[in-house]
């Protein structure tokens, strides 16, 4: 019996153009997996457009046009027929200087879009270390969500990656993910008013863990970084958390 879970494959900026045609091939499903999403590196977008799962952009720009060399518009990506929007990565956050309140115009512009949005939050190795968790997961979801009415949270689903744990092949423990999930859940009720939004897992997820993770009864699916690039290793990650 198939799961409820969803699965995002954040391949980064990864693969040759050779690569990809090789990737289509092995990633390859025979009935639709509207529980799979693929984030390509954009331009390699087109090449994973009308496969049977859905496709998602790595970033968004607020503006819909206009002279902002290099960016991608909300209205770009929305004319191809892409569902799901990544925002708020902590590399985006790190080495790019987005700041909560650019993530937050670009949630509400692609939300008018329907674009599905998978807002990133997470802690640094410092900042746990500190105890400020907790502290930094709800300043970001305040933050980022600001204005956002009630009818759109249909839309967002929230990826907890922790910072240090992203490619280092490191997780939390199953109690720390549980509690943290469910802590997220609770401010999005408090400040919100929203009861039902998904929550997912990131953070070096990959085949030899799957199994452990998906145990968690409040996780809502998981983000996949480097083990997505790997057609293979990707697929039984899927063939876990989605098919049972």
């Amino acid at each position: 019996m198939k799961s409820d879970k969803l699965v995002v494959g954040n391949m980064k900026m990864n693969l040759l153009a050779s690569d990809v045609s090789l990737y289509l091939k092995e990633f390859h499903f025979d009935e639709q997996q509207d529980q799979v999403v693929i984030c390509p590196s954009t331009i390699y977008i087109p090449y994973f457009l009308k496969q049977p799962y859905k496709v998602g952009i790595q970033n968004l720009f607020f503006r819909d046009k206009g002279a902002y060399t290099g960016e991608i518009s909300v209205s770009q990506a929305a004319s191809l027929g892409i569902d799901y929007a990544i925002i708020g990565h902590s590399e985006r956050r790190i080495y790019f200087k987005e700041s909560d309140q650019d993530i937050n115009k670009k949630i509400i512009s692609a939300l008018k879009y329907g674009f599905h949005i998978i807002l990133c939050i997470g802690e640094t190795a410092e900042e746990k270390g500190l105890l400020k968790t907790a502290r930094v997961l709800k300043r970001q979801l305040l933050n980022d969500l600001r204005n956002v009415e009630k009818e759109f949270f249909s839309q967002i689903i929230i990826a907890y990656e922790p910072v240090w744990a992203i490619g280092n092949d490191v997780t939390p423990t199953m109690v720390e993910i549980e509690e943290t999930v469910q802590y997220i859940k609770g401010i999005i009720l408090q400040y919100f008013g929203y009861e039902d939004i998904k929550v997912l897992y990131g953070g070096s997820v990959n085949s030899k863990n799957i199994e452990e993770l998906n145990q968690i009864p409040n996780v809502s699916g998981f983000l996949v970084g480097g083990a997505s690039i790997n057609a293979e290793e990707f697929l039984k990650i899927i063939e876990v958390a989605v098919k049972k």
